[in-house]
């Protein structure tokens, strides 16, 4: 395993459904999940709430986490421009919604942002994108899954998802997680 990055995504939701995506200026300008990394002492929370309104502008109520995804590069291979190979980075990813109607800031420079209904998600998804959308809308929590930077690669089958809470014995969703 490669260096080790903590990370924080969501899979933000707004009053009719539709999921936020960011999709970046540089590289192979995929659609992604809104998120961040974490700062060495903010909890995922912390950091989702955080990282969430400084590059989309929008406040977020945190819902449940969705899960943990463990983000692979091919061994072996260097990307482009880095001395060495991509990180692992694990991802908590969350289910969360608009708490309003618009953004209460800006959106980074080189975040472009758009609203996608989920069953007409752009092809240029990150793999990651694609099973944790899938997962929150299949109203799945707890999930923990591996998967692997894919260059090109827009869709994917994703095998292993975890169960929904109701078969773990425990309530479909409670309140918000608040900072």
């Amino acid at each position: 395993m490669s260096a080790l990055t903590w990370a924080v995504a969501a899979v933000v939701t707004d009053d009719t459904g539709r999921v936020l995506l960011c999709r970046q200026g540089r590289g192979a300008r995929r659609y992604a999940l809104p998120g961040g990394r974490l700062r060495p002492t903010e909890s995922p929370v912390q950091a989702a709430l955080r990282d969430i309104r400084a590059e989309t502008g929008w406040d977020i109520e945190l819902i449940d986490l969705v899960g943990v995804y463990h983000l692979t590069g091919p061994t072996g291979v260097t990307a482009a421009g880095r001395a060495g190979p991509l990180p692992d980075v694990l991802v908590h990813v969350f289910r969360a919604r608009a708490a309003d109607n618009s953004p209460t800031g800006d959106p980074l420079p080189g975040c472009r942002l758009s609203w996608h209904s989920p069953d007409a998600l752009p092809d240029a998804v990150t793999p990651l994108t694609l099973a944790a959308v899938t997962d929150a809308l299949a109203g799945l929590s707890g999930v923990l899954r591996d998967a692997r930077h894919t260059p090109g690669a827009a869709r994917a089958r994703w095998a292993g998802a975890g169960q929904p809470p109701e078969q773990r014995g425990e309530a479909a969703a409670g309140p918000p997680l608040r900072q």
